[in-house]
């Protein structure tokens, strides 16, 4: 096993890189908790305020190549802690909101700007780059799952605000939270003072072009990017629109916010398990089960009538199954391309997921526009999701693959 210790003096760049993660997609988790009543208040839509949430994923994820290409060039810390920046301006102005335009830029453009800086794919290269090799897969799981953490404070404290306040009062207690990003961000940028392995060094003389190629032409790559299109999918219309489903349902407003508590937490060990099996299995079967399990508990748990235990325990086992599949994805790309342009490829594949993700919330709040239910949503959900998770298990178990450059 892995001599955890060795991390030792990498640690707070790794505290850095999980706060940073874990308040980032804690904020960004628990938007949809002020969706009912931000769009009661300024009179917008739920397709209209989802395809804000949207574009901020198709912002985050058309710029997370272009993010990861950036700090080769001018290392880390100004990258993140111009994101960081940006975050916080980003919810500011969503608290001033009056209209859907306000929401598009705050929530939609900025938020999704500032995420292709500080969230996954930044943090886990940060992370990669700390450690060595034997700790890397573990590494990458544990900064997931404290960076799942985010979720128990934001969720439970931005829907307690929205209640008692209103959904201004929520947003500001998000940006409070959000301030923290900025020093958070600084620590993490130390990792720009460790150099290279030698290894990895000499592969990553080519040129961000040359790399992109590479990645392009690599088949295990491609699967890995095409079913991540899903993870998104799913993910997004779960954060999304479950709270909105469960107030349907005729559920305690407080459900949504446990019910994203719950999967904060349980992500955590899932996140750490993932991690730890990552350096002991195949990371691709790995996905592909994660895929299909995930698909599984959303059929359950819509097929039945929704009740809190039930809303609950679905939590947990999407909480379990929730960010592990980013150790395995950073784990996979650093073994198929090296440390160097590490940011930027997985920044390719993350794109694939972010499409997902505008899929997943728009096109769930579209269908619930126009049919009333979210029934047809989560089907076609669950499908895709079956079909995604059993095509990446298929074709790791056929062509497992190469771990020639896992020196890195």
């Amino acid at each position: 096993m892995a001599d955890i210790t060795s991390i030792r003096p990498a640690a707070p760049i790794l505290i850095g890189a999980a706060v940073m993660l874990s308040l980032s997609m804690g904020v960004r988790q628990s938007l949809g908790l002020v969706m009912p009543s931000l769009t009661r208040d300024i009179a917008i839509s739920v397709s209209e305020f989802t395809l804000a949430i949207s574009v901020q994923n198709l912002a985050w994820g058309a710029l997370q190549p272009f993010a990861g290409a950036l700090v080769v060039r001018v290392g880390f810390r100004p990258v993140m802690v111009a994101a960081a920046a940006l975050y916080c301006a980003g919810l500011l102005l969503l608290s001033l909101a009056h209209g859907l335009f306000g929401v598009m830029i705050s929530a939609g453009v900025l938020i999704g700007v500032a995420l292709a800086g500080t969230a996954s794919a930044i943090a886990f290269a940060v992370a990669a780059r700390s450690v060595g090799r034997e700790t890397r897969s573990l590494v990458l799981g544990i900064v997931t799952g404290v960076g799942s953490l985010g979720a128990l404070l934001t969720a439970p404290l931005g829907q307690a605000l929205s209640v008692a306040f209103g959904w201004r009062a929520g947003i500001l207690g998000f940006l409070t939270l959000a301030l923290a990003m900025l020093p958070a961000a600084w620590f993490a940028g130390n990792v720009d003072k460790i150099a290279l392995p030698a290894a990895g060094a000499t592969r990553s003389e080519a040129s961000a072009g040359a790399a992109l190629a590479l990645a392009l032409r690599s088949a295990p790559f491609l699967v890995m990017a095409g079913a991540y299109f899903v993870c998104g999918l799913q993910l997004l219309f779960i954060t999304t629109h479950l709270p909105s489903y469960l107030a349907i349902c005729g559920m305690d407003v407080m459900l949504g916010a446990e019910a994203l508590g719950v999967i904060g937490c349980f992500n955590v060990l899932g996140s750490v398990f993932f991690g730890w099996a990552g350096g002991r299995w195949s990371k691709q079967a790995l996905l592909g089960l994660i895929y299909t399990m995930r698909s599984l508990g959303l059929c359950v748990y819509f097929m039945l009538p929704a009740t809190p235990l039930s809303t609950l325990l679905f939590a947990a086992v999407m909480g379990f199954l929730w960010l592990g599949v980013g150790p395995l994805i950073a784990g996979s790309v650093v073994e198929m391309f090296g440390l160097r342009w590490q940011a930027m490829i997985q920044g390719i594949a993350f794109t694939s997921h972010q499409l997902g993700s505008f899929v997943g919330a728009f096109g769930g709040g579209l269908l619930f526009d126009l049919l009333g239910s979210y029934d047809l949503a989560w089907k076609l959900i669950v499908g895709m999701g079956l079909t995604a998770g059993l095509a990446q298990l298929s074709f790791a178990l056929a062509s497992p693959l190469p771990r020639r450059l896992a020196t890195s």
